[in-house]
């Protein structure tokens, strides 16, 4: 008889529940959802649903609900992790020593050591084993079942491969790539053109305004991505332009939110508390900041938007700036 596949996934927030939900619905693997407390495993395992953040959404009996990392890990094929950046070295420490795959869900750069998310993972764990999942994917659109279109990355492609063989819903549709730096970059920079975004609907400023954000900012993204590796054609695919388009224009963006909520006044600590979840375009911002002065780079959108955040330059001040820059070439 077939030993069952078991799969761990690291996090039970709205992302981390929506892909174990992804993997468990072929029936043919355990899914073993960690939980940030035995309270939160407790009240899952009773419900049947995430409540806080997924609601209303029914996990099949082949998710499991524990708080037990060690016992989460133990004998697992796969690992997907799917906290925040900042928590990657809570955990990835005890991962160091299997064979399996694991694959990073989260996006973002440290702002500190500036490590991509590829970079983040590579301290602890062999880079023959990490795996990037990015691209347009609202958490509440993948747990209802809605088609989705997304990334998955790896130094080659028969690791990208091996990982994406166990998101086998057919409504959740990956395409494979070996550009692990593209992919880690634009999975990370979206967000900060996020709050810009949500920062001009926050002000009420229209249509032109959130497509000017939209594309100048794609042109950074890729600006920065390809000066640390990444490749021009992955900007353009599902987890640079994709990813962009989604994360600045639906309403189910927290960085768009954020972004919003700054707009209207909201110091930095009540928007993130308002959105009552990581943002990651925070950091990211902090990170861009310092990268561009290092490589000396003119990205002039996201340092704005690092400079509106920390303090030292009010809103409406950064957007006569960006819109009095001396015109040039596109």
């Amino acid at each position: 008889m077939t030993r069952m596949q078991q799969v761990c996934v690291l996090g039970a927030g709205s992302w981390g529940t929506a892909l174990a939900l992804v993997l468990a619905r072929s029936g043919h693997r355990e899914v073993r959802l960690v939980a940030s407390s035995d309270a939160q495993a407790a009240e899952i395992n009773e419900t049947g649903e995430n409540l806080r953040y997924l609601p209303g959404i029914a996990l099949p009996g082949n998710i499991e609900i524990t708080a037990d990392v060690q016992m989460a890990i133990k004998d697992i094929d796969i690992c997907v992790y799917a906290l925040p950046c900042v928590a990657v070295s809570d955990f990835l420490p005890l991962l160091a020593d299997g064979a399996y795959p694991v694959v990073a869900a989260c996006k973002g750069l440290h702002p500190e050591t500036l490590q991509r998310t590829d970079e983040m993972l590579a301290e602890y764990i062999d880079r023959s084993r990490i795996a990037l999942l990015s691209g347009p994917s609202f958490a509440k659109e993948v747990a209802e079942g809605q088609p989705t279109a997304i990334t998955m990355a790896a130094e080659n492609i028969s690791m990208a491969e091996k990982a994406a063989s166990y998101f086998d819903d057919t409504n959740f549709r990956i395409y494979l790539s070996d550009d692990i730096v593209g992919v880690a970059m634009g999975g990370a920079l979206k967000n900060v053109i996020a709050i810009a975004a949500g920062m001009a609907d926050g002000l009420g400023l229209g249509h032109n305004s959130i497509a000017a954000v939209v594309t100048r900012g794609l042109a950074e993204i890729s600006r920065l991505a390809q000066a640390c590796g990444g490749r021009p054609e992955t900007l353009m695919g599902l987890s640079g332009l994709g990813d962009l388009v989604l994360t600045c224009t639906g309403s189910l963006s927290r960085n768009r939110q954020f972004g919003m909520a700054i707009a209207q006044g909201k110091d930095l600590t009540a928007a993130i508390e308002a959105i009552g979840q990581v943002v990651e375009g925070v950091r990211t911002a902090e990170a861009v900041h310092q990268m561009a002065g290092q490589i000396q780079l003119e990205l002039p959108l996201m340092q704005s938007i690092h400079l509106v955040l920390s303090g030292e330059l009010a809103i409406a001040e950064g957007l006569k700036q960006l819109m009095s820059r001396p015109e040039k070439a596109e």
